[in-house]
């Protein structure tokens, strides 16, 4: 496969980066993950507002052109790796400033694209398992899309390979999360919840967008903190993340749920997959506008 690297396309076995590099030292780093639909990222000014406003928390200097090289190398990846779509992961990290913490800003940070495809299948539904380990409380303000990502490691353990299983933080007081690597939603009398960021939850991408559709759609939307025994009597239950849409949850620990025949999840998805064509034909536009 072929990397961007820093300005360059280059085969994944000559990408290389410094012992002194702070991403690997110290976890200085942060990374989106977006998926792309006629060859363009989708909702990447999203991707990077969140991905800017952890560069600032960090100390990391991002390119003012940063959204212009995101699309040319994109563009130029699916090519080299004669791809049509990809599952992208945008990683910047604090560059090579030797061995020790540092109180300056990275001003140089490295900045790696990566891509590989799509999965050939995405699944329909997912089973939903209670995790033993705890969600960890940020590193910072909020939760960022860092280097951090032990949490995560343990968790993806507990629940084994399976792609069928999606496990389930809970805080350390005992309220609802987030997936291992998805945002949770549950529904209950036409309502749309959903863990806030006092949970520990990181502030999805597609969890905001699939939140817009909802109200888009008239139903009512409420983020909070909630306890398990809140989501026990839901309607239906579906995760989130930006490479696997709107995943239907069928089974929660021994509870069934309606799964993929949920009435307002099948609703959210034929809203998402109209804004995806939507930006598909808006894209194809301004493409035939520029060609003019």
């Amino acid at each position: 496969m072929y990397l961007y690297v820093n300005g360059e396309i280059v085969p994944d076995h000559a990408a290389v980066i410094s012992p002194y590099e702070h991403g690997f030292l110290y976890g200085a780093g942060l990374f989106e993950t977006f998926r792309t639909y006629g060859g363009r990222p989708f909702l990447l000014k999203d991707h990077l507002t969140r991905l800017r406003q952890g560069a600032e928390e960090y100390g990391l200097c991002l390119p003012d052109d940063l959204e212009d090289e995101v699309i040319r190398a994109v563009a130029e990846l699916l090519k080299a790796n004669e791809l049509k779509e990809g599952y992208f992961r945008l990683n910047v990290s604090g560059g090579a400033e030797g061995i020790g913490l540092t109180a300056e800003v990275y001003e140089n940070p490295r900045i790696i694209i990566y891509v590989k495809p799509l999965p050939v299948v995405q699944k329909e539904e997912k089973k939903l398992q209670t995790l033993k380990v705890r969600r960890n409380t940020p590193e910072g303000s909020v939760r960022r899309k860092s280097h951090h990502y032990m949490n995560n490691i343990l968790a993806k353990r507990e629940t084994g390979a399976s792609g069928d299983v999606e496990g389930l933080f809970l805080t350390e007081n005992n309220r609802l999360s987030e997936g291992t690597v998805s945002n949770l939603f549950f529904i209950k009398q036409k309502t749309i919840h959903t863990p806030d960021a006092s949970c520990s939850c990181l502030p999805g991408v597609t969890a905001r967008f699939v939140l817009e559709l909802a109200s888009a759609l008239g139903y009512q939307v409420k983020e909070g903190s909630f306890h398990p025994k809140n989501m026990r009597n839901a309607d239906e239950i579906f995760v989130t993340n930006s490479i696997q849409e709107i995943v239907p949850v069928f089974l929660w620990d021994d509870r069934t749920f309606p799964g993929k025949e949920g009435r307002i999840t099948c609703e959210l998805q034929s809203a998402y997959r109209r804004a995806v064509q939507s930006a598909k034909k808006q894209q194809g536009e301004q493409g035939e506008t520029s060609n003019e």
